[in-house]
């Protein structure tokens, strides 16, 4: 993968509501975060997930962001651990392989098509005075 700057953030402060729980929620951002450490050591990638205490997304748990220099940033809701892991690291690659970040309809998996919640616009480079 083309990983270049590109960084996945994980919201780990979000809470899902689970009854099967003493304390009636999880974390699923905690074991999202893992699993996608896991899945990308696994391949050989050197790609950084980093955890985050808010991503604002809080009735959409377990979000992502996929963000690099230059690039429009994602953020992508309603994620789940089981089921979603290889599609955001096939979302990844697509995104680092993108000149702007901006990922083709097609090349999006159904849970980036479905979950997005916003596409940021990149922040002009600065210039050196």
């Amino acid at each position: 993968m083309p990983e270049g700057d590109v960084t996945i953030f994980v919201c780990v402060a979000c809470r899902r509501t689970r009854a099967d729980l003493p304390e009636g929620y999880d974390q699923p951002g905690l074991s999202f975060a893992e699993a996608l450490r896991e899945r990308i050591a696994r391949d050989g990638g050197t790609l950084p997930v980093e955890a985050v205490d808010c991503l604002a997304v809080c009735n959409r748990p377990c979000t992502v962001a996929l963000a690099a220099d230059g690039k429009w940033t994602y953020l992508i809701g309603d994620l789940d651990t089981d089921t979603h892991i290889d599609e955001i690291v096939g979302a990844a690659a697509s995104f680092a392989a993108s000149t702007n970040g901006i990922v083709p309809w097609k090349e999006r998996p159904a849970s980036f098509r479905k979950g997005v919640v916003a596409r940021v616009p990149p922040l002009p480079a600065r210039q050196q005075g």
